[in-house]
């Protein structure tokens, strides 16, 4: 799913019980991260939550692999690699990040400890850019 699709689908949520049920639903739908990759190595510090980040490249572009143990930061994952992945590294530096998490309403609703770990998932991505 591509985040604008994600942002679309925000704006027909009406209050914000459904949007972190819908955010719930993107980390639910996040294929499953095997094993071998949940260790350090991989692991984003910064945030409350376990959350790993698995990144590749082939032929200049970048897909990332993400999970969590939290549901809700799961789905928060899911976001953030749909803003990120099938990127080159050119394109992922400058996505406007701050501007997207406003539009999404993401700024207000989140508290300060997820959204310091969002923007730690944010610099570990842009650090593999």
């Amino acid at each position: 799913m591509s985040i604008e699709e994600i942002i679309d689908n925000f704006e027909f949520l009406e209050d914000w019980e459904d949007k972190y049920r819908y955010i719930i639903e993107l980390g639910e739908k996040l294929p499953p991260l095997e094993e071998k990759y949940k260790t350090e190595d991989f692991k984003v510090r910064g945030c409350t939550s376990q959350v790993w980040l698995v990144p590749h490249c082939e032929n200049g572009i970048l897909t990332f692999r993400g999970d969590s143990d939290a549901m809700i930061v799961k789905g928060l994952v899911a976001i953030v690699l749909a803003m990120f992945s099938n990127k080159s590294a050119k394109d992922i530096k400058e996505i406007e990040v701050e501007k997207i998490f406003v539009k999404l309403g993401l700024e207000e609703h989140l508290s300060p400890s997820r959204r310091n770990g969002l923007f730690s998932l944010v610099e570990k991505i842009k650090s593999y850019a």
